[in-house]
This record gives C-alpha cells, sequence and structure tokens, in this order.
C-alpha cells in the first residue's frame, strides 16, 4: 500500500476551546476506580492551537508554546502524543504514518479547564484530516471517550450534559450566551489528588444527579438564575487543597459576579457577570486585588475544536 500524499508544508491547524464545569456531581468510585458523574460542560472562549505537520514514518514528536508550555510532557503521557498514536494505531491501515505536532497554549497546565484533554481531541481531528482518513464523528468520540473524559466533550463543545465518567455527552438545550471571567491559580492542582481528598471528605457520596434548577436556568438563557444554580462536589477539595481559593470566590461574588464556582478539579475559578463591561471591570479588580495570578474574560458556549484555513 502507497503512502498517503503529504499536504502543504503548513500542515493542518485545529482551534479547541477550554471549558468549565457549570455543575460537577461526583458519586462514590466505581468497581473500576473511576467516580461516576454528572456535570454539565460548557466551552468558552480560552483556545489553544494545534497544528499537525508530516514527520518519518512512526515518529510522532510534539513542542509546545505559550501558557505553561514548560510544564507540559512532550512524552506518552501528553494526551496528543497518545492520541496520535492511538488513531494511527486503529485506523492507519498499515500506511507508514507520522506526526509531528506543535501547539500554541492558552489554557493553563493543571487549571481544571480540560486543557490536556483538548489538545487530545484537538490532535484527533488535525491528524485524522492530515492523513486523510476517512472517519466519521461518531469513531472520533470513541477514540475520545478512550484517552480521556473529558476528550469527547472538547470534540463536541457548546454546552453538554457529562455522564458515565464524563464521557457520555449528550447537547444540552438552552438559549443565550454568558460573560465569563477565568481566574488562573498561581499554581496547578492535580486532579487525582483532589478526587483523593474528596473521597476523604465524603466516603459515602450519593449517585450523582444534575439539579433541575441549574437545566431550567439554561433552558431561561437568564445569566441572574444560573448564577446562583452553580456548583461543584470537589470544590470542598480544592479548598482544602488551596484554602486560597477561598478568598478569590469571595472576593469576586463581592465584586458583582452573579456567581463562582471552582470549575473541574481547579484551581481555576469561574464567575459568571451580566455583561462584557461588567467582566472587564472583574477582570481588572480580581488582578488588583492579588488574588489571581491573571484574568480572563471568556465567553460561552462556543464551537468544539474546529479545523482552521
Amino acid at each position: 500500500m502507497s503512502a498517503p500524499i503529504a499536504p502543504v508544508p503548513a500542515g493542518v491547524r485545529v482551534r479547541v476551546p477550554a471549558k468549565i464545569n457549570l455543575t460537577l456531581k461526583v458519586g462514590a468510585p466505581r468497581p473500576d476506580g473511576f467516580h461516576p458523574l454528572a456535570t454539565v460542560y460548557q466551552a468558552v472562549s480560552l483556545f489553544d492551537e494545534v497544528i499537525a505537520s508530516w514527520d518519518d514514518p512512526g515518529q510522532f514528536s510534539i513542542v509546545h508554546s505559550g501558557e505553561g508550555a514548560g510544564e507540559v510532557p512532550v512524552d506518552d503521557r501528553n494526551l496528543a502524543v497518545r492520541a496520535a498514536k492511538l488513531l494511527a494505531e486503529r485506523h492507519g491501515d498499515g500506511l507508514p504514518l507520522g506526526v509531528a505536532l506543535s501547539i500554541h497554549k492558552a489554557i493553563p497546565v493543571a487549571g481544571g479547564l480540560a486543557g490536556g484533554s483538548s489538545n487530545g481531541a484537538a490532535a484527533l481531528l488535525a491528524c485524522a484530516t492530515l492523513w486523510a482518513l476517512d472517519l466519521s464523528d461518531e469513531q472520533l468520540l470513541v477514540l475520545a471517550a478512550e484517552l480521556g473524559s473529558d476528550v469527547p466533550f472538547a470534540l463536541v463543545g457548546g454546552t453538554a450534559l457529562g455522564s458515565g465518567r464524563g464521557e457520555q455527552v449528550a447537547p444540552v438545550l438552552g438559549r443565550g450566551s454568558y460573560h465569563w471571567v477565568l481566574g488562573f491559580g498561581r499554581k496547578g492542582l492535580s486532579t487525582p489528588a483532589v478526587y483523593r481528598t474528596y473521597d476523604d471528605l465524603q466516603p459515602h457520596a450519593p449517585p450523582p444527579e444534575v439539579s433541575d434548577e441549574l437545566m431550567a436556568a439554561l433552558r431561561s438563557g437568564d445569566a441572574e438564575r444560573l448564577g446562583p444554580a452553580l456548583d461543584n462536589d470537589l470544590q470542598p477539595a480544592a479548598l482544602r487543597l488551596q484554602p486560597q481559593l477561598r478568598q478569590t470566590l469571595e472576593t469576586g461574588l463581592e465584586y458583582g459576579a452573579l456567581g463562582a464556582v471552582v470549575s473541574g478539579s481547579g484551581p481555576t475559578v469561574a464567575f459568571l457577570v451580566r455583561s462584557e463591561a461588567a467582566a472587564v471591570d472583574l477582570c481588572v479588580a480580581l488582578t488588583a486585588d492579588g488574588v489571581v495570578r491573571t484574568a480572563r474574560t471568556v465567553t460561552g458556549p462556543v464551537s468544539g475544536a474546529r479545523l482552521l484555513p
């Protein structure tokens, strides 16, 4: 079988968003060690960019630039590398495939925003396009679910209900868009450490279930109703590991945020606000008070991983 024909040297570019968890309900560990989850994801306008270019057969290399680039592994611990290898193994049909991945990061590492998972999703899409593999969206989602709990949502984007360990996603019917401020922590949080702390705090957690109030708020498109419904079962564990997050949450609410929640396993805090102007004001206030490393204004929902020209 002949090798595929390489495209233009610039390769294939994919933009992929960060996610926040509007709610994250966590059950007791399953026999396989994973926690059952009920969550509502929202993709927001903070993006990493992944470029996939041809490399020698069997070569899977990666370089990073931007936010936290020096903290990202470049071996098989990296979800983007694992995504490329999994795709070649399952759908390469013996072709001599290789890829050089270049990732420019804006999503913080270990920030609870699924930066690594987003990169894995982007690598799946970029490599499938680069190698001209004829895969359906459903086939990509199957691979994404093998890679990690948040990877399928990074492909889908928008606002979605996550179940299982988070890998089963279904669109949520909602209205409007929302203005957020993301407050970045000064250091990352280990997801396994947060879950271990959660298990210590909640040894008999009930089955997870998303609240009716949050779903109703999304259907109404009312930010003032959504704010109080934001919720995260992992937040007490994140606060136990990084107590300073409590001040971050309180400061944002004092400055007028409609709601505040630690996203995922943290330490990024997502603040819901009324308008773009309110987002800018809160971003400045949080940074000036020194309760965050930095802050960004974003909107959501946005689309999942997408090819760029």
